[in-house]
């Protein structure tokens, strides 16, 4: 795309008005004092930063937040929040596997926000599998912990938040839970001193939380407006010691979906921060220093963008289904179809969850698995980590990377 072609939401993109103060966040002094070393610096440097002082964030309450909204902007979130209510009723509409496929392309892109990549076949095989490492192991951990997220029943709760991060952090768990330490974000050094931005002091954290959780329970907010603040306040908090981004991008969803504006399907609005992610960064240090303008306008243009190009890239997968029914002779009621169904949702599988999702037996879907391998709409190979038979379909895969390759183009 050109610098010149529209995109839906461009005239979000308009100066962001600076008419929604909230409080700025205050700053108390602190002692650095670390209890172990500090890697990436000399004796000598780690010597002269003990003792040293820097500022932790005291966020301010939002529990009783009263915004005025500017009209344009008004304007513009009404325009995102109906995209998205008929983002969510066009579901209905759709394959079983749209759901699955957004889910998965939300995640990956909630990941590339934070330079976490992997393809679409590692993710999906470390899924099927458990055995994956590194980036495609933390990416099928996104997936799992949004798919987690959009389960809850009733009101969120902290305890709810602290799941999500737990199923985030399943490769390592000594970072599970409220953190107990000090965390910063970006600076030159491995230590706050001079950090970008320093979040409250653990201490603060559970107060900070329940304020947190009480704004989310308004039910006289804008749901778009609720889960922009809401993710923003998050982030200001960063209440553990690893994963607040993933995590706070699945409380985004978690909100939409307890305000009933998202509840058949999810909108890819990681994919709209994506695209310009330095805005979306530089929107969460507008919040932190007291307007909420730049970030309610960056999630405006990310619905946007989510309602727009999650529909396309459904219509690729349903395209390819089409693709597939065309070419296959069958009886109407063979299993074959719901095999080819499963795919388009989970586009690598073994023969006994393929079985399991579509109720046929192991035996018999075998059958079906090679008779699909054959025809060249899937492939079989043995992983070679767990020594399982996988079959992927290639077609969904190729999709899902070049979906994931073009955010990422335009995210430079």
């Amino acid at each position: 795309m050109s610098r010149h072609e529209s995109t839906p939401g461009d005239h979000a993109r308009r100066e962001t008005p600076s008419l929604m103060p909230v409080a700025a966040v205050s700053w108390e002094t602190q002692t650095w004092s670390p209890t172990g070393g500090i890697s990436g610096l000399t004796r000598l440097e780690r010597k002269a930063q003990f003792g040293s002082t820097y500022a932790s964030a005291i966020p301010a309450r939002i529990a009783d937040l009263d915004l005025t909204v500017p009209a344009e902007l008004s304007a513009a979130m009404d325009e995102a929040t109906s995209g998205l209510a008929r983002f969510d009723g066009a579901a209905r509409f759709r394959s079983g596997a749209f759901l699955a496929v957004m889910l998965r392309s939300e995640s990956a892109s909630s990941s590339q926000i934070e330079r976490i990549t992997a393809s679409a076949r590692s993710v999906a095989e470390a899924e099927i599998t458990g055995t994956g490492s590194g980036n495609a192991a933390i990416v099928a951990a996104n997936v799992h912990a949004m798919t987690q997220a959009l389960s809850f029943m009733g009101p969120l709760t902290a305890g709810r938040i602290e799941a999500i991060q737990k199923t985030l952090m399943a490769h390592d768990e000594s970072l599970v839970g409220w953190r107990t330490e000090q965390v910063w974000i970006g600076g030159l050094g491995s230590t706050p001193v001079g950090a970008d931005f320093v979040p409250p002091h653990q201490d603060r954290v559970p107060e900070c939380m329940d304020d947190l959780i009480t704004f989310i329970g308004r039910d006289d907010i804008p749901p778009l407006l609720q889960a922009a603040i809401a993710h923003a306040q998050f982030e200001t908090i960063h209440p553990f010691a690893d994963g607040n981004g993933r995590a706070g991008r699945a409380l985004i969803h978690a909100v939409l979906k307890e305000k009933e504006l998202m509840t058949g399907t999810i909108a890819p609005i990681s994919a709209g921060l994506l695209v310009d992610r330095e805005t979306y960064f530089a929107a969460l240090d507008s919040f932190r220093r007291g307007d909420a303008a730049p970030i309610v306008s960056a999630f405006v243009r990310a619905a946007l963008h989510a309602t727009h190009h999650g529909a396309v890239l459904g219509d690729r997968i349903d395209a390819i289904c089409d693709s597939w029914r065309a070419r296959i002779v069958a009886r109407s009621d063979s299993a074959v179809w719901r095999v080819l169904d499963a795919f388009a949702g989970h586009p690598v599988a073994d023969a006994r969850t393929v079985a399991a999702a579509v109720g046929v037996a192991p035996t018999n879907v075998a059958r079906h698995l090679r008779k699909l391998a054959d025809a060249g709409f899937l492939v079989g190979t043995q992983h070679h980590r767990s020594h399982r038979f996988l079959y992927r379909a290639p077609e969904i895969l190729a999709a899902l990377d070049e979906y994931a390759a073009g955010l990422g183009r335009r995210a430079r």
